[in-house]
């Protein structure tokens, strides 16, 4: 194992818009995350204000555990959809609720909100949630660390489960026709989970869901959270490189649009950094090692 190193994220502050920019917009929270036209409203004011180079969905962590039976906290104009009281009270209730139905609820209506901005000429970014952030909109974290000290098979079901479920996802992103995918799962990170664990993580679940995610995709990049790029590398599963993209400085958010169809992953900052120039027009990319 290498040194397991952690990110520190520099996005304090939510970013979102404020009820004045809502307002204008003829919009209000929580109301307009639940239905595609507003949610394609959100995305192009969101993309306007931060003058960025493609428009993102969903605004909330918290889409795939709700269409996995999740009870959702909507919150309002100041807080963002945030995990509500727990559906399950252990591991084994996890493994018994239903995979993701792509053709109802909230889900479908990020996906449709995706394909609309499409047809409108709109790049766009789906982010999905890694295995941690799901968990933390089912059942107690407590739950979660337990059974994998004590329940390591039934640890191994929910997590087997999960990953199916997030590459549903992922496919149903790209026949949307998303242009990049992000990969987070900030409630995994190396600080909460500590060195060991951590990197049995990246061994036992996120590399070898990633490489499948890379056999499956086609001409998209993954956008993954530092926090993942850097537990890959430290545990030895993948390397960087760079790739030059611009001849002077260029947005790290416009260099992941560059490299789509050029590289499988990229983890170099947060995406909430997007805006943030790469200063020598390069970018640096990951690839996982083979085995």
């Amino acid at each position: 194992m290498g040194e397991m190193l952690d990110y520190a994220c520099r996005a304090k502050e939510e970013q979102k818009l404020e009820e004045g920019e809502l307002e204008k917009l003829g919009l209000s929270l929580p109301e307009a995350h639940k239905n595609r036209e507003t949610l394609v409203a959100l995305a192009k004011a969101w993309k306007e204000k931060r003058k960025g180079k493609f428009c993102e969905l969903p605004f909330d962590h918290m889409v795939e555990a709700e269409a996995m039976g999740g009870m959702i906290n909507y919150g309002d104009s100041k807080a963002g959809p945030r995990a509500g009281d727990y559906c399950c009270h252990s591991m084994e209730e996890v493994l018994q609720l239903s995979d993701i139905d792509f053709t109802a609820g909230r889900i479908k209506e990020v996906l449709d909100a995706c394909r609309i901005l499409k047809e409108q000429g709109e790049a766009v970014l789906l982010e999905i949630s890694g295995p941690f952030t799901i968990l933390n909109g089912l059942v107690d974290p407590r739950q979660v660390f337990k059974a994998m000290r004590k329940q390591p098979e039934t640890a191994d079901q929910v997590f087997e489960k999960l990953k199916r479920n997030i590459l549903a996802f992922a496919k149903k992103a790209q026949e949307a026709g998303a242009d990049l995918l992000s990969y987070a799962d900030s409630s995994g990170g190396i600080s909460i989970l500590g060195p060991r664990l951590g990197e049995e993580v990246a061994k036992k679940f996120t590399a070898p869901m990633l490489k499948e995610l890379k056999d499956r995709k086609k001409d998209m990049t993954v956008v993954l959270c530092p926090k993942t790029a850097l537990a890959l590398v430290g545990a030895g599963l993948a390397d960087w490189e760079e790739i030059q993209v611009a001849e002077g400085p260029v947005s790290y958010g416009e260099a992941c649009l560059r490299i789509r169809g050029k590289a499988d992953f990229t983890g170099q900052m947060c995406i909430k950094e997007a805006e943030e120039l790469l200063q020598g027009g390069k970018v640096r990319v990951l690839s996982l090692r083979e085995g």
